[in-house]
């Protein structure tokens, strides 16, 4: 046993900057802390617990599965692997399903796909990526290769040189690039989260279709946050009537469990063959038993309806908010990925609202974004729509 030194009270990487709330245990659309401390929910995980916290079936089916089996590995069948990746493949309109963890290692594992599926082409030069400005992929080296923002690749850099970013819903910039022919694939979210919930124009999304298949380029859809139904469709793309050649989803297709999933066509799913990739823990009996409640919640009991029906009121709040806050200059967003664009910086009100008993999340300087659980009621949005209000008069009033 290692001897510690006196100095040392927290022995986690420091690489986080977490709020000062110790959290104990979550109902519902509420999380609480020590001594009772209660916060309205509104950020989910950062878009993970879609079923909220403690959800009873989910628990029930979690228990029964830790009772029975948790862990394989992949070299041995278990049948929940199966039948949760032929309802991902049918809600994807897609074919073939490889399970991971996390969203980074679903794009990892698509950026690795497509390039394999040129090479087992015999198009091998094709080997590079395009991506967007303002895009978030992740934070693994591969990912990060796609990532736009600075202030994360540069710590890391050299990545991976092969990635020439272009200006988001510019078609003419696509189009002259994917023209080249010399790109594997290009890499999007039809609704860009990290970057301030910046929704990509129907239009943009079938160009990008388009021209992909027109170059024979492969259309990678990033739906990590914006997908499994947090727009009111299981994918935000489904929206303009596109569908990708292989998509990525994580966050909450596990309900809170860790859970990726990278989704192709038949075509592209099959470029990798044993020995090209693969994952310990991704697949696992008790992520896929959660994975097999959520999609059940989503499209056997209600649920994607009622994203639908409590998007549309939760926006139409937010909107007022608009009017009425000089501070407040849009709302941007679609279901239950919604975000108020600030003339001032987020940071500030975003901490006032978690001192009022919200939790939100402020991102790119002044955008504040919403990622609720996809089971919040009508009160529950006019309660947390009580506090933003509250906190945006505070605020207004020292501007």
């Amino acid at each position: 046993m290692t001897t510690e030194s006196p100095e040392v009270t927290d022995h986690r990487v420091p690489n986080y900057g977490r709020y000062p709330v110790a959290l104990t245990h979550g109902e519902g659309s509420y999380l609480f802390g020590e001594g009772g401390r209660r916060w309205l929910d509104f950020l989910s995980g950062i878009g993970v617990n879609a079923l909220g916290h403690g959800h009873h079936r989910l628990t029930e089916e979690l228990r029964d599965q830790l009772g029975n089996l948790v862990h394989c590995s992949n070299l041995y069948e278990h049948p929940l692997q199966e039948k949760l990746a032929a309802g991902l493949a049918a809600a994807c309109e897609l074919d073939l399903v490889f399970f991971s963890n996390s969203g980074a290692e679903a794009v990892e594992c698509a950026l690795k796909m497509a390039r394999r599926y040129h090479g087992r082409r015999g198009d091998g030069d094709r080997r590079a990526f395009l991506a967007l400005e303002n895009s978030f992929h992740g934070r693994t080296f591969g990912a990060l290769s796609v990532t736009w923002n600075e202030s994360y690749r540069t710590p890391f850099e050299p990545l991976n040189p092969a990635v020439t970013f272009v200006r988001a819903g510019d078609e003419d910039a696509l189009a002259r690039e994917l023209t080249t022919g010399s790109y594997a694939a290009l890499i999007l979210e039809p609704i860009q989260g990290e970057s301030g919930v910046l929704p990509l124009s129907h239009d943009y999304l079938r160009a990008a279709r388009a021209i992909t298949s027109e170059t024979g380029t492969v259309l990678i859809l990033d739906e990590i946050q914006c997908g499994g139904g947090r727009t009111g469709r299981f994918l935000a793309s489904q929206h303009a009537g596109i569908t990708g050649d292989i998509v990525c989803l994580a966050k909450p297709i596990g309900a809170g469990l860790p859970i990726g999933a990278t989704v192709a066509t038949s075509e592209h799913g099959r470029a990798l063959q044993p020995g090209d990739h693969g994952s310990t823990f991704g697949g696992g009996a008790l992520a896929c038993r959660a994975g097999l409640v959520f999609l059940s919640e989503l499209f056997d009991n209600g649920l994607l309806e009622h994203v639908q029906e409590i998007g549309a009121v939760f926006r139409s709040r937010l909107l007022d908010l608009v009017a009425k806050h000089e501070i407040v200059t849009s709302v941007r967003g679609v279901g239950l990925m919604q975000a108020l664009v600030l003339a001032t910086p987020a940071g500030p009100i975003n901490s006032t609202l978690l001192e009022r008993g919200l939790l939100a999340n402020a991102t790119a300087g002044n955008i504040l974004r919403f990622l609720p659980p996809f089971t919040i009621t009508e009160s529950e949005v006019d309660e947390a729509i009580q506090i933003v209000d509250a906190a945006l008069t505070e605020h207004g009033k020292q501007n």
